[in-house]
């Protein structure tokens, strides 16, 4: 097994006023070529918008866009004609494609939205724009994992063009979970949402990230009551 571990004040940060963003990958004006990507995984930006402000049209292609609202509602809106707020407990997936215009903004005047935004290389290329949203249950993720994105379109969660798997969970102090790799030689990155962490045999605290790779299986401990961790499955080359 190799672990790299990354912690939380070593990402790139842009704070634009209206934005403040982590960057755990090279991504706009953030360049360490040491981190440019994690297999499949490109980019996983850490975002605050203030109340009404946002991201304005921009285009997408060839890529798979996961966003994982934590706090707040946000607005989205695209040219498939797609118009949705998506909140906590919500996942959005958008495969770009052929090419996909879209627009984020903070639904809410008056408190931030805070969520995930992360970036997926796909499997195949150039195929129909799509969009999808769906609601979780918290409850399914406590103390054990809740799949929330796989390459399955009938399988649980949201589906992409890449044989990657997400799961988060909400575990309770000392509570212990074994992960097992769904592909052999994918990789996994571990990020710690909130509370602190032993992912396997590494201590975590809040945001702090570990690359892992060449195992089978890995364990995950609480150190702190509600300790929230996403974790990402990915192919390691692209």
């Amino acid at each position: 097994m190799k672990t790299e571990l990354h912690t939380a004040d070593s990402r790139g940060h842009a704070d634009h006023g209206w934005l403040n963003s982590y960057h755990s990958f090279s991504f706009a004006n953030y360049y360490n070529p040491q981190r440019m990507n994690f297999g499949a995984l490109r980019v996983l930006n850490d975002d605050t918008v203030n109340g009404g402000m946002g991201f304005g049209a921009h285009p997408h292609a060839n890529m798979e866009i996961v966003s994982i609202p934590l706090e707040g509602d946000l607005e989205h809106q695209d040219s498939t004609g797609r118009k949705a707020i998506i909140k906590n407990g919500d996942i959005q997936v958008m495969s770009a494609g052929t090419g996909i215009t879209h627009s984020e903004k903070n639904a809410n005047n008056d408190r931030e939205v805070k969520f995930l935004q992360i970036w997926i290389i796909p499997n195949r290329q150039q195929v129909e724009p799509r969009y999808d949203q769906i609601t979780l249950d918290p409850k399914d993720r406590h103390n054990q994992l809740q799949q929330i994105l796989s390459p399955q379109k009938d399988d649980e969660g949201v589906w992409i063009h890449q044989n990657a798997w997400f799961h988060l969970t909400n575990m309770d102090q000392d509570h212990k979970l074994t992960y097992e790799i769904k592909q052999k030689g994918n990789g996994v990155y571990a990020f710690v949402i909130n509370g602190k962490a032993t992912v396997a045999g590494e201590h975590l605290g809040m945001r702090d990230a570990l690359a892992i790779t060449e195992v089978d299986t890995f364990t995950l401990t609480a150190l702190s009551h509600q300790t929230e961790m996403l974790l990402m499955e990915v192919p390691m080359t692209v």
